[in-house]
Parts: structure tokens; sequence; C-alpha cells
């Protein structure tokens, strides 16, 4: 090795470092996710509005978040009924028993903010408005803080917190309008020499139902925005349903459409290949055709309606519509085209087609078997794109059974659904297989294949199935 190779070589503890310094790096991005995790669920329980008669937090996934309102107003009950007593009792030389009354009048509604907030809110007003007016006559008010002294303070941004979470924002402005007002007209009892405290819980009060209704407001939107999807999920699969038995009604027009045509063209000439037939079975044969001929005529209509919407891009789109229309529906036999076509676009697919399968099977079932096999391995091309995939196509006396099975893609897992093409996945499947009285089991593969199996009764489906 040359001189002007040996740097480009690093040194032999290099990589080791470079390691070791990855290895400690790592936990410091780690080591915040969950707290992080928490901290969001624990918002999105915050912005969980909580429905009429429920307690705050009553949808929250866990019983100790959903005991947590109570536990916290609890706490400030407990601390705060003892420090107003002493309070107005020591500092502000007002009588014991209006001390006791008052802490235990304003403080204790507080537990009924959890579930009525409310009414605990009109409890505690009338509460803190008396003890104003009481302490009023007090020997050392004075000096102090007047008509809401710092307990009254704390417990009513308490409650303003259980309001703004709970209340629609048209209540929690009465309620902050109703909050000056009160101040307001206490104003103007004010004693000389006390600190009006009367624009400090205005403004704080406003400030903390902002934030807990915005809270609210966030979470009722993201509500709100989860029942319009799951609404328009639930549209979007009921006219998926809608499209694809629309789609297979327009095909088994043509299939019923030979048939009829079929009946009026041998009816009609029956007279014909039929020479010295009685003129009473001349009418029959003559009524056999009107009524063939008039349900043709009505299942025309019929069709009209479901292409209807397709119809209406133009008459250019309409025509060519129609001309693919008349082409015949495919069925059994043309399988091996298709599977061709398939392996032509690069899929690796085999095929075991049962001989004089096309010939056992009635056209419903001729063109369900088809249409199956089609979609799969659209999915298959789309999902598991390079898997390799099996077709099996078997008959006996009673049902055809269509099997295709694929293994692993060479990326991720095939998915369960179509979202795309032309048909709809396995919402189609399971309409064709219904329309023949049949089954349909699908589903991935312990190694991460999928398989769609599908047996179709050669028998004409029951009234139940049908």
């Amino acid at each position: 090795m040359s001189d002007r190779d040996e740097p480009a070589t690093p040194a032999p503890g290099r990589p080791r470092s470079r390691t070791r310094s990855r290895t400690r790096s790592r936990p410091e991005t780690t080591a915040p996710a969950p707290a992080a995790r928490a901290l969001s669920r624990f918002g999105a329980v915050l912005r969980s509005p909580a429905r009429p008669g429920e307690p705050l937090f009553a949808q929250a996934p866990k019983a100790w978040q959903r005991m947590l309102p109570y536990a916290v107003v609890a706490v400030f009950v407990v601390t705060l009924v003892p420090v107003t007593i002493t309070v107005l009792t020591n500092d502000y030389r007002a009588g014991g028993g209006w001390a006791g009354a008052l802490g235990v009048a304003q403080t204790v509604p507080l537990l009924l903010a959890v579930t009525r907030p409310l009414p605990a809110w009109a409890l505690v007003l009338g509460a803190d408005a008396v003890g104003a007016l009481v302490l009023l006559r007090a020997d050392a008010v004075a000096g102090h803080s007047w008509p809401w002294p710092p307990m009254t303070i704390v417990g009513y941004l308490v409650l303003m917190i259980c309001l703004g979470l709970r209340e629609s924002v048209r209540t929690l402005v009465g309620v902050w309008l109703a909050t000056g007002a009160v101040g307001t007209v206490l104003g103007f009892f004010e004693p000389g020499g006390v600190t009006n405290t009367v624009g400090l819980l205005f403004v704080l009060s406003g400030a903390f139902l902002a934030v807990t209704g915005s809270l609210r407001g966030i979470g009722d939107a993201q509500q709100r925005i989860a029942e319009q999807e799951s609404i328009s999920d639930a549209e979007r699969a009921r006219r998926t349903l809608l499209e694809e038995r629309a789609r297979i009604a327009r095909e088994l027009h043509d299939v019923v459409a030979h048939h009829m045509s079929v009946i009026t063209v041998q009816a009609d000439s029956a007279p014909y290949r039929l020479p010295g037939m009685a003129e009473p079975v001349r009418e029959e044969f003559a009524a056999i055709a009107a009524s063939a001929r008039e349900s043709l005529g009505e299942m025309r209509r019929l069709l009209t309606v479901l292409r209807g919407d397709r119809d209406n891009g133009g008459n250019g789109e309409a025509q060519a519509a129609g001309g693919g229309e008349l082409a015949p529906q495919p069925g059994i036999g043309r399988i091996p085209q298709l599977v061709e076509a398939t392996v032509r676009a690069g899929q690796p697919v085999e095929l075991s087609l049962a001989a004089g399968a096309e010939k056992a099977a009635p056209p419903a079932v001729d063109l369900s078997v088809y249409r199956i096999v089609q979609e799969a391995l659209a999915n298959v091309v789309r999902h598991a794109p390079g898997a390799r995939t099996r077709v099996s196509v078997t008959y006996d006396e009673r049902e055809v059974l269509v099997l295709v099975v694929n293994g692993p893609a060479a990326g991720e897992a095939p998915a369960l659904e179509s979202s795309g093409g032309t048909g709809h996945g396995l919402v189609g499947m399971r309409e064709r297989v219904r329309l023949t009285g049949g089954t349909l089991d699908a589903g991935p593969l312990p190694d991460g294949g999928f398989r769609v199996a599908a047996r179709l009764s050669l028998d004409a489906p029951t009234e139940e199935a049908s």
C-alpha cells in the first residue's frame, strides 16, 4: 500500500470510538419519548368534552385518569377549608362562627364542580358575596384584600377551570360578566384602607375561562372531525357496495338478455319450423315471444337507469361506454388469456384450470369466476408485485372452487383491500359470491402472503341466498 493510500484507512480505534459515541447519544433522543407520549395522552384526555351529566374526564381510558378531577378538587377543599377559617379569624378578626360557615360555604361546593360546575359556581359566588358583606363588619379588614380574599380567589379559579372544560362559550361569557357585575356592585360598599381585588379576579377568571374554553373547543372540533370521518367512511363503503352491485347487474344483463333473445327467436320461428301447428299453439308461442320482448324492454330501461351516472358525462363517453357493453362478457374460458397478460406484465403466475369448467358453469357463475380471478390478480399486482401466485379453478357436480394464493411481496406485506382499479376488491368478490349462493374465504397467510378461496354453487341460488 502506498503512502497516499494510508490516510484513507482509519485508525483501528476510531470506528469503535464513533460507535461508542453513537451508543451514548441514542438514549438522549429516545428518553423523552415516553414522557412526551404520556403528556400527549393526558392532553387528549383534557380536551375530551364531557357530555351533560358526566363528570370531567369521564371518557378517559384509565381509571386513575377518571378519578383525577375528584382527587384534585378534594385536595383543594381539604386545604382551603382550614386556611379560610384561620385567615378570617386571625387576620380579618371575623367571628369564629362566621369564619367557619364561610370556610365551608365557599369551598365545599367545589366538590360539586366535577359533575355540576354551573350550580357549584352559583353557590360559590353567592357565598363569596355574602363573605364580602360579612367582612365589612370585621374588626381588621383594613390593610387586607377585599371583597375577594386570597383563599376565595384560589377556590374561584379552580371553579373556573371546571367550568371552562365543561360549559359552552356562551355560558362562560355569562359567568365572566356575572363575576364582574357582582364585584362592581360590591365596589360601591368598599371600606377604606383595603386592597380592592375586583379587577384581579375579573382578569384572572377571564384568562382561566379563555384557556380552558379553548381546550374544550379544540376537543369539540376534533370530535366533530372524527364523527364526520366515520360518517364519510360509512358512506364511502355504502357507495362502493352499491356501485359494485350496479356493475354486476350491468354485466348480468347481457347474460339474461341473451337467453331472453333465444326464447324470442325460438317462439317466433316455431310455426315455421314445425308446420301443421294448431292455431291455439301458434297463439301460445306468439304470446311467449311477446312476453320475452316485453321483458327485454324492461331490462333495457333498468340498464339505462344503472348506466345513468356514467352516460351523463357526454355523448362521446356514452357511446364509448355503450360500445364496450356490446362486447361479450368474459368467462372461465378466458382465464388463460388473463393469466398470460398478467405474466407479460412481470407477475409470475401459475394456472391450474380443470378441463370443461367453462361448460359446466352456468352464465352467472362463469362470469363471476372470471371477475374474481381478475380482481385477485389485480390486487396481487398492486399490493404484492413480484410475488409468486397460483391460480386454481376446479369443479364438481355441485360447485366451482376458485383458489388464488400469492406469497409475500418483495417489500411490504400485501394489503387486505383494494382501493383502486375498476373493481372494489373484496367487496366485489363477496357480492359476486353471494349472487351465486356461494362462500368466500379471504385473508392473510402466516408467511405474509394472501389467499382468496371462493366456492360458487352450480345450482340455482336459493331465495334466502338471493
